[in-house]
């Protein structure tokens, strides 16, 4: 960068350097006149120097979170069919068990670069924070009017349905710098989980159990490097998947009648699931172990190379939120009370059905559509950062 002469002849002092994110972290997202862009859901990539070609996008993580928000939806449209088959419930269990695990050590993943910078505060407020706004106060609207059901009050405190993940989402982010801090994040995040299974007193503000009992993902994302995914994506880990998915099922099958499903849920403590208190601690420690073999085989199983839903990887977000609108619709409009629906074939084409949909909805057209709501600008919102105003004007006199 070249320095500029004050009138009185003095040289100007150079501005600082932009800071660059570490090898293999992202920075925040580049404006949107620029070509690329590394959106993932609540994280983004960095804005590369407009001399240097922007960074390629990582095809596994998006091949990931593609296929895990296709499992999200569903399972989604698998609960209103799972009480009539036992296999389904089954599936319903083992899909229950990782699928948001291995969203959420993703989103830790590439929130490791998150720091308190204006830039990055911007983006946490605009790409978490306002879509949270949104769509629970959508949700709340939709249900009144689809549903008839005007008893439920519209609540910033208390998240509905899947708004749950982002105000999750906006406090890990937030608590990113401290676990960076902690000698043992890890350990910390689970202790503070099982804590919270034996607490009932949390209540349902922001959802606490749930960002608390879910906690340990984010931070394993957060401690994780890329060589820890190559580890998980090599060959013989993927054979040993296919026995292990087998021995998943085969255990899902045994618990249904003898488990209760909603430890998968993560939202409830265990005096609220009606066993003794220190039931709590042990499911909490032992479900983050099988979520995380069965991450792990997931992860295995993800393409390396660019396939033809690796660009969906970066609509995920709106899949997630959008997808619960048609579940929803389903549910109060009696979709799923057609018997056809709740035999073998019919379940299978309600699978394909929400894979289908969840796929549509992660698209580019879906995505430009809604975007006023789920990526905002909202540059009228924020000051300028004056670093950034001054390289700008540096940069127009060179």
């Amino acid at each position: 960068m070249t320095n500029s002469l004050r009138p009185n002849g003095q040289q100007r002092a150079p501005l600082p350097p932009a800071q660059q994110p570490a090898r293999g972290v992202p920075g925040p997202r580049p404006p949107r006149n620029q070509s690329a862009q590394h959106a993932t859901t609540g994280t983004t990539g960095a804005a590369a120097p407009a001399s240097k070609p922007a960074a390629r996008r990582d095809a596994f993580f998006d091949n990931a979170k593609y296929l895990a928000i296709v499992l999200v939806a569903m399972g989604h449209a698998w609960e209103p069919l799972k009480g009539q088959s036992r296999v389904l419930e089954a599936a319903y269990t083992v899909v229950y068990s990782f699928h948001m695990p291995a969203f959420i050590i993703i989103s830790g993943y590439f929130s490791r670069s998150f720091d308190m910078r204006p830039d990055r505060l911007k983006r946490l407020v605009t790409g978490v924070a306002v879509p949270y706004v949104v769509f629970e106060v959508s949700y709340v609207l939709f249900k009144r009017w689809a549903d008839g059901d005007t008893s439920l009050p519209i609540s910033l405190l208390d998240p509905w349905y899947l708004t749950w993940f982002l105000c999750a989402l906006f406090i890990w982010r937030l608590t990113t710098p401290l676990w960076k801090l902690v000698r043992w994040p890890l350990p910390v995040a689970l202790v503070v989980a099982m804590l919270a299974s034996v607490s009932p007193d949390i209540g349902d503000d922001l959802d606490l159990q749930r960002v608390l009992q879910f906690l340990p993902f984010f931070v394993l994302g957060l401690v994780m490097k890329p060589e820890h995914f190559q580890l998980a994506r090599r060959r013989e880990v993927r054979i040993l998947s296919v026995p292990v998915f087998a021995a998943a099922l085969a255990v899902g099958w045994w618990a249904v009648p003898r488990m209760n499903a909603a430890w998968f849920y993560h939202r409830d403590s265990a005096q609220e699931l009606g066993v003794p208190w220190w039931v709590g601690p042990m499911m909490v420690f032992a479900l983050f172990g099988c979520s995380l073999l069965l991450t792990a085989c997931f992860y295995s199983w993800v393409p390396r190379r660019r396939t033809w839903f690796t660009g969906l990887g970066a609509g995920t977000l709106y899949g997630y939120l959008l997808h619960g609108f048609l579940v929803k619709a389903g549910t109060y409009w009696g979709w799923f009370d057609h018997a056809r629906l709740h035999t073998p074939l019919g379940e299978i084409f309600v699978t394909l059905v929400a894979a289908t949909v969840v796929t549509l909805l992660c698209t580019a057209p879906v995505r430009r559509v809604f975007r006023f709501a789920m990526e905002p600008s909202m540059d009228w919102a924020f000051k300028r950062d004056a670093t950034e105003l001054a390289r700008e004007r540096a940069r127009a006199r060179t």
